[in-house]
């Protein structure tokens, strides 16, 4: 019920809008509106204390009233929006209409709000509030965790990302993960057998993926070509076969994804193209054996000792999987009491010797509840730390005790939805609507960090208190916590360590999707129909998966979305079968950008989209649009466009028009129009192709609100450039945090000298392509000009002999790409050099590991650098890494020069026998030129 909160809470803050604003509210209309306001302010206390309690803990009553709350302010929010922007749209109208207006408006929530009370009277469902109120009181002391709210400044816990960063290193996986690879491999690299097939089954929250994963880590490389794919319980088996395509080579099939093909075939084309390859395929969480039928007629049986590795919760599913006495089981067990141990203090105390002996007693007793299952241990540990501050032992008890009997071996399924409800009602008011919009998602989606945060915004489920802090690093926080909690799983973590895309484990998507429909929060509509049916009538969002042309035939009746505030495609559909937009009276988040882009020659019709003036967040990227309209300037509370991958070559004049836009994605080569100094709200502003307009460069001095920004030049229009007023327009924007100019190279000094680099500049990408972006190093690349400088990517002409220290010295730098074309003198680099770099890539110039002296670079686990095969094999240049203890994975360019062929074997031969001996073992790549 905290959902019906949180719905209240935006009509309170509208409300109060009303009579602070100017709009000229009568006395009496005024006094109206405060009376209304006061009554749902009460029952907002009311719903924020019925939200911290467990549904299955409410009384029936109390459930239906908090529903009927939930839906009335839904409503009235709808008419409160509409009567604002309305209002501003006329604010020319005369002061009667404007009063007959706001009357008009309060008539119409009086009769609203009489719907909402249980079969009562309006002031016997405000009594009947303040009864509950005080009925709640004990409630609350005895539910009530850990209701505080999460700071502005939450960052990821390292402890997370550690458990997540190598599923080779996780508790229990490793031997596991060897006896696997053993019975697929043998230990001197030949295959054993021919095509074999291993399913890997167990029920949900055992580590299945995390076990597949790990071996296909491990042993990938050894394969001519790998996939990973994941399938779930609603698959879409074109779009398997798709992804199955894209993951053995992503280049061939870079757009396979955008054409349309039966099943027969995508079937045909994965056979023919691994007719004469080793091939290394996972396929991922099967549930029906239909399903593994038809893959396993795309598998061609090859006799070059290919392997395929499934998993399953299903016993005869994987049984289905076995078409030889070669191929086997893997029943996944549950963790043993030493290892669940370790997994629990890991992620609580970062190491399994640090627990206090006061929680010793109580931490045996939570793991007997876990019984040895990773989610339930993972997710229990992540609800004893709050804000990286660990719990005191009388909140451990009450995490024990609310466990109930904890996970037993009869039911894991649903006494794991009792332990992840936990983590749910755990959690602060503002985080749960947040939470349950991640149902909008299909199964094993990886969502994008940034999008979530972008769509969180234009729902409106992040506000701030503060002017000078800004909604989207409010909403950066909000992610990062759900990351803590362990509620979301990191997929892909950037070069500085940063989690840019996350997953749902397929059973918090569950509990999510449950609860979500229990709130009517959101509606989803697939192959199967609607999952809530009572729900079609009535939807806010709409989110549609897997729609099969059998579904499209069907059309959308109107009425039911008129009050739909978000809609969503994931899946491929026809431009005719959408829905036209006329339909929609409310909508705030249009999202069209995962219909697949079926070519046609009108493509996707936008005709109505100025009319929905309440839309924030417009989402095309790849759809099938050629064009944007001009009344696109009605849309004065649009806050994001992204156009990434559409037809679009021009945007609108009229758009400089949207007062309240924050967030443009586009491609180089779309045209931006005159005036775009006036979008002064701009925050990200990418790509701008300067060549194609290169009137912004002056504008963009009055964007002083950007933070990110991305400028692209074609090397031929470079000279067509003011360097001089872009250096001082770049200047203007003090609140920059990203910063990626790609010119093709030519970036002439005018930037080298004169530049100021902005204050929390920790992003900074300029690297050509024929020649250097930068004759020499910039001499405002130092430590003092750039404290919080977290990645750097350069190419500069001539890097002189303390270049490289002085790069090295950056206290914030965690990635770097470092590309020269020439090095004059010596390079010096010191034992303190780079002391949190975790990625370094050099490029045209040699930088041996004896380049770096012990103490410096103590945490950088990826390291790319060039040598000659000479130097090695004669003993000049040592390239032993052993001095560079979190070494993970290493390239090695090894040129040639005038190096004999022995001299290059011998060169590779020791580079592998260095990262053998490394104590890590990193992996290494070589690559002659």
């Amino acid at each position: 019920m905290e959902v019906a909160a949180g719905a209240l809470s935006p009509v309170i803050r509208k409300l109060g809008e009303l009579l602070v604003g100017e709009y000229n509210l009568e006395e009496r209309v005024s006094k109206g509106v405060q009376s209304l306001l006061t009554e749902l302010e009460l029952m907002h206390a009311v719903l924020r204390m019925v939200g911290e309690v467990p549904a299955e803990q409410l009384k029936e009553p109390d459930r239906i009233w908090a529903g009927k709350v939930r839906d009335l302010s839904c409503d009235m929010e709808d008419v409160v929006d509409d009567f604002l922007v309305r209002v501003d749209e006329g604010s020319s109208n005369k002061p009667t209409s404007m009063r007959k207006r706001v009357n008009k408006f309060l008539k119409k929530t009086t009769k609203l709000f009489g719907k909402g009370k249980a079969l009562h009277q309006i002031c016997d469902a405000i009594e009947e509030a303040r009864d509950l109120a005080k009925d709640l009181a004990d409630l609350r002391k005895r539910y009530e965790l850990d209701m505080c709210s999460t700071s502005n400044g939450a960052t990821i816990d390292p402890r997370v990302l550690s458990l997540h960063k190598d599923v080779g290193e996780l508790v229990g996986i490793d031997r596991t993960r060897d006896e696997l690879i053993k019975t697929l491999i043998s230990e001197d690299g030949s295959s054993k057998e021919q095509l074999k097939t291993i399913s890997i089954v167990g029920v949900g929250g055992l580590g299945k993926t995390t076990l597949a994963k790990a071996v296909y880590e491990k042993i990938k490389a050894q394969f001519d070509c790998v996939a990973f794919v994941p399938v779930g319980q609603n698959p879409d088996i074109k779009k398997i076969f798709k992804d199955l395509l894209y993951g053995l080579d992503n280049e061939k099939f870079s757009d396979i994804h955008n054409t349309t093909r039966d099943e027969n075939l995508l079937i045909k084309q994965i056979s023919d193209f691994l007719v004469d390859k080793r091939y290394l395929i996972v396929i991922d969480d099967i549930w029906k054996g239909e399903v593994w039928r038809s893959l396993n007629c795309a598998l061609y049986k090859n006799k070059l000792h290919s392997r395929v590795i499934t998993t399953t919760r299903n016993v005869s599913v994987s049984e289905a999987c076995l078409s030889s006495r070669n191929d086997m089981i893997h029943k996944m067990k549950p963790l043993s009491d030493e290892d669940s141990q370790i997994l629990f203090f890991r992620r609580i105390f970062q190491s399994e010797e640090k627990c206090p002996e006061d929680l010793q007693a109580v931490s045996r007793e939570i793991l007997k509840k876990c019984v040895g299952v990773p989610l339930a241990i993972i997710t229990i540990a992540s609800l004893l730390v709050s804000n990286q501050r660990i719990k005191h032992k009388e909140e451990w008890m009450h995490v024990h005790n609310s466990m109930g009997r904890g996970v037993t071996q009869g039911d894991i399924v649903k006494d794991m939805n009792k332990i992840l409800s936990l983590s749910y009602y755990d959690l602060p008011p503002h985080l749960k609507p947040c939470l349950l919009y991640l149902s909008i998602f299909p199964e094993d989606y990886e969502i994008q960090r940034d999008w979530l945060i972008w769509r969180w915004l234009a729902e409106g489920f992040i506000q701030c208190d503060k002017e000078e802090t800004r909604l989207f690093e409010i909403g950066r926080s909000y992610f990062n916590e759900l990351i803590n909690r362990s509620l979301i799983q990191p997929a892909q973590i950037n070069e500085e360590g940063t989690v840019v895309t996350c997953r749902i484990h397929d059973m918090v998507l569950d509990l999510v999707c449950s609860l979500s429909s229990d709130e009517k929060f959101i509606s989803i509509l697939d192959n199967a129909g609607w999952h809530a049916p009572n729900m079609q009538r009535n939807c806010r969002r709409l989110s549609l998966h897997n729609i099969n042309a059998k579904v499209q035939n069907h059309q959308f009746d109107s009425t039911s979305l008129s009050k739909v505030r978000t809609f969503a495609v994931f899946t491929p559909v026809t431009c005719d079968w959408l829905p036209s937009l006329s339909s929609f009276q409310f909508l705030r988040v249009l999202d069209l950008g995962n219909c697949g882009s079926h070519k046609s020659s009108s493509g996707i019709n936008l005709k109505y989209v100025g009319n929905l003036i309440h839309l924030r967040y417009l989402g095309l990227k790849g759809a099938d649009v050629h064009e944007l309209p001009v009344d696109i300037s009605k849309l004065q509370l649009l806050q994001i466009l992204d156009i990434r991958g559409t037809r679009i070559k021009e945007l609108p004049a009229s758009i400089v028009l949207l007062r309240n836009f924050i967030c443009l994605y586009a491609d180089v080569g779309v045209k931006l129009p005159k005036g775009m100094e006036n979008l002064t709200s701009l925050e990200v502003l990418q790509e701008v192709d300067l060549s194609s307009s290169p009137h912004i460069v002056k504008g963009l001095s009055h964007l002083t609100e950007v933070r990110e920004l991305k400028l692209y030049c074609d090397s031929e229009d470079v000279n067509l450039i003011n360097m001089d007023i872009l250096t001082e327009s770049l200047g203007n924007l003090q609140k920059l945090q990203i910063l990626c100019i790609d010119f093709g190279g030519g970036l002439t000094d005018c930037m080298r000298e004169s530049r100021v680099p902005p204050p929390c500049l920790h992003t900074f990408e300029s690297l050509g392509n024929q020649q250097g972006s930068f004759l020499r190093l910039p001499k405002w690349i130092n430590s003092a000009s750039l404290p919080h400088l977290s990645r750097l990517a350069i190419f500069v002409e001539e890097l002189q002999g303390d270049d490289l220290q002085i790069i090295g010295m950056l206290p914030a730098l965690r990635s770097l790409h470092l590309r020269a074309s020439r090095v004059m003198g010596t390079l010096v680099v010191r034992a303190d050099a780079f002391p949190f770099t975790r990625f370094c890539f050099f490029w045209g110039f040699r930088t041996p590991p004896c380049l770096f002296p012990p103490g410096a670079m103590p945490r950088v686990q990826h390291l790319y650098f060039e040598v000659s095969a000479r130097s090695i094999a004669s003993g000049e240049v040592d390239c032993g890494m052993g001095h560079l203890p979190s070494l993970e994975q290493v390239w090695v360019i090894l040129r040639r020069d005038v190096s004999s062929d022995e001299e290059m074997e011998t060169a590779r031969a020791w580079l592998r026998r260095a990262a053998e001996a490394h104590p890590k073992r990193p992996t290494i790549g070589i690559l002659d030129i």
